[in-house]
């Protein structure tokens, strides 16, 4: 027994070792792909994407160049010649691939999808936050330990620091070269999986339908590049009806894995985390049952034969291996979790009991129903319809379409219980799911798609040209999906581009907003304050402001951002208070004994004689379920020469307060 671990273990350390290095050096040719590219975009002064077809003309053109690789790729392994080369085109075509279809309808902006705007502020902010340290922090309160996982923001902090960026303007490079970086580990985590053009094919319909509909969400868009192949990584690892008897790792390859990638999901979006887990658990309850009725089968043929010295396992000894597997897999990935959640865990461990948290009341129309994207009349439909004939005729005998169909099942069996979940006054969020049910679907539809065309040509008796029709009509397929990712982005890409950056510019050439007095603003701040920015609290409701600048804020964007420790109704309720008093004197002595740090500085709004604020309120189950509402406080509030400051910047007033 300890030769056959012995064994495995070596089987297991060369395996993992050569797909480690395999990764790394794809993750670098990827990351020079992108960044070189990025580059060369931006030595060249573009028009503007939402004024001029010309960005989009030379994206489609760009993207041909790019499956002209892929093409490449996989006609050299199909023909076993150059696999190096090979392996060299697939990388540098999946990455060049994820670098235009992004990064050349952004190239006339410093902004990423969506600018800076509604979600993707709070996102800035972060970024911004862990740009100015090192150290993991809450995106806007000085107090607290980080709610939401900061792995993505992180790692994007130390690249921002490495190219002497500001968060902001690190996000657009960092999210496409990390997209980049992911989807080439994603054809080599495929490649171990299954045949290496397969790989490179498959890998390519996930990134496209990732890029399509993932995207705009830079730091989860990479658990969904890497959803599909970890459900056959995990399938492999919990369900092992017929174990080889040598050259085997045992499956504790795929363990590990499985774990590696359940615990990099909890490090960057924990709502993947917890559907990641919940497909897994549902593999190994399912890995189960077959063991168990495989083990019936053995029980009621050893009852028919003469010879009974045959010994059948037990029930616990057929369930035991595969509940060792999933606890192994959850060690691993419990680990890399506390790496970013140790510091919110351990305020809750010091009594620190959260007093809100609505992160999860929002329901759309997208998660009152289920996703059934092979209906839809597009492409992407009939990709999706054609991966879920697939999975239905191959489920039975195909361990790929196996672990696929669980992962769909799962997603499908997840959206139930969120809209379940709205009798208990919240949800699932289910509606964020659909790019992994996507690219699961892709996945399935690039095998049905191969294997279909496979069939028709035995049916057919061979035809010579049959071949060559089925690559021709996958090449123009993927073509016309993929000239239509910029289409599908357009409103992304059009808010990039009239949004104004944190340099006070708007990338299509128009008036930009008042974020073009925040410059001015930080430098009457640090100038009257006398701190670092990391060192003052700001109470404004333009928090575009601290997206930009890494100032901590007194109150969060919306409740459903806000750290659950920070008691987002209690603060709202206490700046409506302060709002209402009479005198300077009284402010100061109410800022003086506030539950929390009071702010240091005060962004307002003019209006005629008074600062306003407007801030926001949950009111789910409505849709949409955040409510603005308008705090003002009058300027004789602020009189006071011996504690306030007033500075009027453009249609701001700052008032800075002394105590």
């Amino acid at each position: 027994m300890s030769e056959e671990a012995g064994g495995r273990g070596a089987v297991l350390m060369r395996r993992a070792g050569g797909a480690l290095s395999e990764g790394a050096l794809a993750a670098v040719v990827a990351a020079a792909v992108a960044g070189v590219g990025l580059v060369a975009f931006g030595t060249v002064q573009w028009p503007a994407f939402n004024s001029s077809n010309v960005t989009r003309a030379l994206t489609t053109v760009g993207q041909v160049v790019a499956l002209a690789l892929l093409v490449a790729a996989i006609l050299l392994m199909r023909m076993d010649k150059w696999p190096w080369l090979a392996k060299l085109l697939s990388w540098a075509g999946i990455s060049g691939f994820v670098t235009v279809t992004l990064g050349m309808p952004l190239a006339a902006t410093k902004l990423y999808l969506f600018g800076i705007s509604v979600d993707q502020e709070f996102r800035t902010q972060y970024l911004t936050r862990l740009t100015d340290s090192a150290a993991l922090h809450d995106m806007n309160y000085v107090d607290l330990p980080p709610f939401y996982p900061g792995g993505w923001f992180w790692v994007g902090g130390r690249f921002a620091n490495l190219t002497g960026m500001a968060g902001w303007e690190a996000f657009k490079p960092f999210a496409i070269i990390g997209l980049a970086v992911t989807a080439v580990i994603a054809v080599v985590l495929w490649s171990k999986l299954i045949r290496a053009d397969w790989a490179v094919a498959v890998a390519a319909a996930t990134t496209a339908v990732t890029l399509a509909y993932g995207s705009p969400e830079a730091y989860s868009a990479p658990l969904v590049l890497l959803f599909a192949p970890t459900m056959l990584l995990a399938w492999g690892a919990l369900y092992r009806p017929e174990e080889p008897a040598a050259a085997t790792a045992g499956g504790w390859g795929a363990v590990l894995g499985t774990g590696l990638f359940l615990g990099v999901a909890a490090m960057l979006y924990t709502l993947y985390f917890g559907v990641a887990v919940f497909a897994v658990c549902l593999m190994a309850v399912v890995a189960a049952g077959l063991a168990l009725r495989e083990r019936g089968k053995a029980e009621r043929a050893q009852r028919h034969r003469a010879n009974t010295d045959i010994a059948v396992p037990g029930r616990w000894r057929t369930v035991w291996p595969i509940l060792l597997r999933l606890i192994v897999a959850g060690v691993v990935a419990g680990l890399l979790a506390l790496t970013v959640w140790f510091p919110f865990l351990l305020k809750l461990l010091g009594g620190t009991i959260p007093k809100s948290g609505t992160a999860f009341h929002y329901l759309p129309e997208g998660g009152s129903q289920l996703p059934l994207p092979m209906f839809d009349f597009s492409l992407l439909g009939v990709f999706c319809l054609l991966g879920t004939v697939w999975l239905v005729l191959r489920v039975g005998s195909s361990r790929r379409a196996q672990a696929l169909a669980i992962g769909v099942v799962a997603i499908y069996l997840w959206c139930l219980l969120s809209m379940t979940a709205t009798a208990a006054g919240t949800t699932l969020l289910s509606f964020r799911l659909e790019p992994i049910l996507y690219a699961l679907l892709a996945a399935a539809g690039a095998f049905g798609f191969v294997e279909g065309a496979r069939a028709v040509y035995q049916v057919l008796n061979e035809p010579s040209r049959m071949r060559l029709a089925a690559g021709v009509i996958a090449v123009i397929g993927a073509i016309a999906f993929s000239q239509q990712i910029p289409h599908v982005l357009a409103n992304e890409i059009t808010t990039a581009y009239t949004d104004t950056d944190g340099n006070g510019e708007r990338a299509d050439k128009r008036q930009p907003s008042a974020v073009s007095h925040y410059g001015a603003i930080d430098a009457a701040l640090l100038e009257q304050t006398g701190r670092p920015r990391d060192q003052s609290v700001v109470l404004t409701a333009d928090t575009t402001f601290l997206a930009i600048y890494p100032y901590y804020g007194f109150q969060a964007l919306t409740s459903h951002y806000a750290n659950p420790l920070a008691d987002f109704a209690a603060r709202s309720a206490e700046i409506k208070r302060w709002s209402q008093l009479k005198t300077p004197r009284e402010l100061m002595d109410a800022l003086a004994h506030s539950p929390w740090r009071a702010p240091d500085a005060f962004l307002f709004r003019r209006s005629g004689d008074e600062y306003t604020l407007r801030l926001s309120e949950d009111v789910y189950p409505n849709d949409p379920n955040v409510k603005r509402y308008t705090v003002t406080f009058p300027k004789s509030l602020f009189e006071d020469d011996g504690h306030f400051r007033a500075t009027d910047i453009g249609p701001f007033t700052l008032v800075v307060v002394h105590p």
